[in-house]
C-alpha cells in the first residue's frame, strides 16, 4: 500500500522555509523591505542575519523553533541579505549551508514527510510496494529527477550503472533521498540568490550586507573565498601528509596526531566529509560511528561548529610527523600553505 503524503505543519515550515507553502504564508503577512527597518521587526533582521553569520564561519545554518514566524520570516530575508552583499561565495556558501541543515533534519523524518518535501520540488517519488521486495531501500525517483540532483556527487555510489534500477526508478534508501533532497535544495536557494537587479534597500539592510562582507573577510580564508580546486591533487601534498594519506589507503596504524593532521588537511583543502571517512574505512579498528563524528567535529558540523586547523610543521616536527625537510618545507611554516603554493606554481597537473 502507497503512503499518503503529509501536510506541512507551522513547524516544518520554520525548519523548511524553502517550501512553496512557506513563500505563500509569508505573502499572507504583506511584509515589506521597509518595515525591516522598524523596531517591530527587529528580531526578524537579527535572526537573517544570524542565519548568514552561522553560514560563513560554521557553513551550516541552525534551526531555532522557539518562535517559528520568526524562523519563517527570516529566511527570505536572509536571502536578500546574502543577495545585497553581492559575493559570489557568501551566495554559494549560504546555500549549501541551508541545504546541509535541511539533510540533517530529512534524514530523521518519517516517509510521509519526505514524501511531502519531494513532490513540493515536483519530484516522480513513491515507495516500492511489499511485492517489490528490496530493502533496505524505501523510496524509488525516476531516473530523471535522480541524474538531476547528481551531477556534483562524486562519489562511484551516485553512479547510475552502480544503482539498483527497475522502470526507469533508481531505489533510495531514506538518507540517500535526504541528500539528494538536499542538493535540490542548495540549487533552489542558489536560483533565488542569482538576482539581476537588486531593488533599492534600506540603510540598514545596506549595512548589514556589508558587516557581512567584511566578516567573510576576517574570517574566511582567501583560498577559500576564492575557491579551492575541485579536484584533490595528491601529487601536491606536502611529504608528511602524503605519507600519511597512503597509509590511511593500506589501513596501517596512524597516531591519533597523525589522524588529527591528516583530517584537518583534508577538511581545509576541501575533501567532502563522507570522502575522509571513507579513507579510513581499510583501517582494522574503522568504527563508522565514531569516525563520522569525529570527522565531522573537526570539519564544524557538530559540536562547537569550529572548524579545525592542521598543526603548524614545528608542531609536526616536535611530533614526529615531519618526515622529509625537503628544500620547498623549510620556507614553509604550514601544510595548507605548500599546498596552495604547488598548485600556484602550475607544475603539479
Amino acid at each position: 500500500m502507497q503512503l499518503t503524503t503529509a501536510k506541512f505543519t507551522k513547524n516544518d515550515l520554520a525548519k523548511y522555509p524553502f517550501l512553496r507553502e512557506a513563500a505563500e504564508y509569508v505573502k499572507t503577512l504583506d511584509l515589506k523591505i521597509e518595515d525591516l527597518e522598524s523596531p517591530e521587526f527587529s528580531q526578524i533582521l537579527e535572526r537573517a542575519k544570524e542565519r548568514v553569520e552561522e553560514a560563513i564561519l560554521y557553513a551550516i545554518v541552525s534551526r531555532k523553533l522557539q518562535n517559528e514566524e520568526i524562523e519563517i520570516l527570516s529566511f527570505p530575508t536572509a536571502i536578500m541579505l546574502a543577495a545585497a552583499t553581492e559575493n559570489q561565495f557568501i551566495k554559494r556558501r549560504y546555500a549549501l549551508a541551508e541545504a546541509k541543515q535541511a539533510y540533517n533534519d530529512l534524514k530523521f523524518e518519517p516517509k510521509e514527510k519526505i514524501l511531502a518535501i519531494a513532490k513540493n520540488f515536483q519530484w516522480k517519488i513513491t515507495t516500492p510496494t511489499a511485492e517489490e521486495n528490496i530493502a533496505p531501500y524505501e523510496f524509488k525517483l525516476h531516473f530523471i529527477d535522480y541524474l538531476k540532483n547528481t551531477t556534483n556527487l562524486r562519489d562511484k555510489k551516485w553512479k547510475l550503472v552502480n544503482r539498483p534500477l527497475a522502470n526507469g526508478n533508481v531505489y533510495l534508501t531514506k538518507s540517500e533521498t535526504a541528500r539528494l533532497l538536499s542538493e535540490e535544495v542548495r540549487r533552489h536557494i542558489e536560483k533565488r540568490l542569482e538576482i539581476k537587479e537588486l531593488p533599492k534597500l534600506p540603510q540598514k539592510i545596506t549595512d548589514t550586507a556589508e558587516a557581512l562582507k567584511t566578516l567573510t573577510l576576517e574570517k574566511v580564508d582567501k583560498a577559500e573565498i576564492e575557491g579551492i580546486p575541485k579536484t584533490i591533487n595528491l601529487e601536491a601534498f606536502p611529504p608528511c601528509i602524503k605519507a600519511l594519506y597512503e597509509a590511511a589507503v593500506k589501513g596501517r596504524h596512524i597516531s591519533h596526531i597523525g589522524r588529527f593532521t591528516l583530517t584537518t588537511f583534508l577538511v581545509n583543502i576541501g575533501m567532502p566529509t563522507e570522502k575522509i571517512i571513507d579513507l579510513f574505512r581499510a583501517s582494522s579498528d574503522f568504527n563508522e560511528r565514531l569516525t563520522r563524528y569525529q570527522v565531522e567535529h573537526i570539519a564544524g558540523e557538530r559540536g562547537s561548529r569550529t572548524r579545525y586547523k592542521p598543526p603548524k610543521c614545528e608542531t609536526l616536527q616536535t611530533h614526529g610527523i615531519c618526515i622529509n625537510w625537503e628544500d620547498d618545507c623549510r620556507k614553509i611554516s604550514h601544510p595548507t600553505i605548500y599546498y596552495k603554493i604547488k598548485l600556484k606554481q602550475g607544475k603539479i597537473r
